[in-house]
């Protein structure tokens, strides 16, 4: 199921992506109004809804609508750093050893853009890109072990963690440099946990004006999801509604020779295979 939230005619509502076009929940009687009711109360809210779609029909055209960032104000939104192999040797070219562990950061939330939101270039001089497969908690997590933890995961979406890197190196958190506002688009909605058999077996891509940056499949990733969540459900409980960030493969502008940062009116289109894509345009 590709959950969604859209906007049409001033409203912002919820929706599931059929083909072509998006049907208004609310419309067929569904009692939850907001994303993470959906997520808190799955897998029930996923047997209603699907219930509901056996009598859908009409529904509006994607093409006429406006799609919105498919949670609103989650909980937390954590990032793992360089978690493909490539990845670590081109930041190892500018000087940057190796991880000897998971390294996370936060994405403050209100980074959280829209799927296809114009990206703000604010203060950065060195604003960069990373396509990632995110995910999105589906119920608390404690302690889980490796090999259950999938089970936690309620779905995932195509996510650009946008840095400004003259400002990630201000501290060794990098939070400032990941959180400005609009750096967090995702979407372009989410397709629930059942319909990806794979999750480490998904190509994905991030082009700038059409020119192919990054290319990798999530299967080379060095700290697979699984192992993620029961790392981070180590210290601390995620929370239904919480999002990941899984990591970015090689190729962004900051290791490039010579650098070759985002500029305003640049295009970024950011894919993750059996989900979909997103298209931001960097502005002032």
């Amino acid at each position: 199921m590709k959950l969604c939230r859209f906007k049409t005619g001033g409203l912002a509502l919820l929706g599931v992506v059929l083909k072509d076009r998006v049907v208004d929940l609310a419309s067929l009687g569904c009692a939850y109004r907001s994303m993470l009711e959906i997520v808190e109360n799955a897998p029930q809210s996923l047997e209603e809804i699907s219930t509901l779609l056996k009598d859908a029909d009409g529904g509006h055209l994607l093409s006429q609508v406006t799609l919105l960032a498919p949670i609103e104000k989650p909980g937390k939104y954590l990032a793992i750093g360089m978690n493909y192999k490539k990845h670590q040797d081109e930041a190892a070219k500018m000087g940057i050893a190796a991880p000897q562990a998971q390294v996370w950061f936060n994405k403050q939330t209100t980074c959280i853009n829209d799927p296809y939101g114009p990206i703000e270039m604010g203060v950065t001089q060195k604003l960069d890109y990373e396509v990632e497969l995110g995910l999105v908690i589906g119920k608390s997590a404690k302690h889980v072990d490796a090999a259950n933890a999938l089970d936690y995961v309620f779905g995932y979406f195509v996510a650009n963690d946008v840095s400004a890197r003259d400002w990630q190196i201000h501290s060794s958190t990098f939070t400032m440099g990941k959180s400005f506002d609009t750096h967090g688009p995702i979407g372009p909605w989410i397709v629930t946990s059942d319909e990806i058999l794979d999750p480490q077996n998904l190509d994905l891509e991030c082009y700038v004006n059409g020119e192919l940056r990054q290319s990798n499949n999530t299967s080379a990733m060095i700290h697979n999801i699984a192992s993620q969540i029961a790392y981070l459900s180590t210290a601390f409980t995620l929370e239904p509604g919480d999002l990941l960030a899984t990591g970015t493969p090689e190729g962004v502008g900051v290791a490039m020779e010579p650098q070759c940062f985002l500029q305003v009116g640049d295009v970024v289109r950011c894919t993750v295979e059996g989900i979909g894509a997103i298209e931001n345009t960097v502005v002032k």
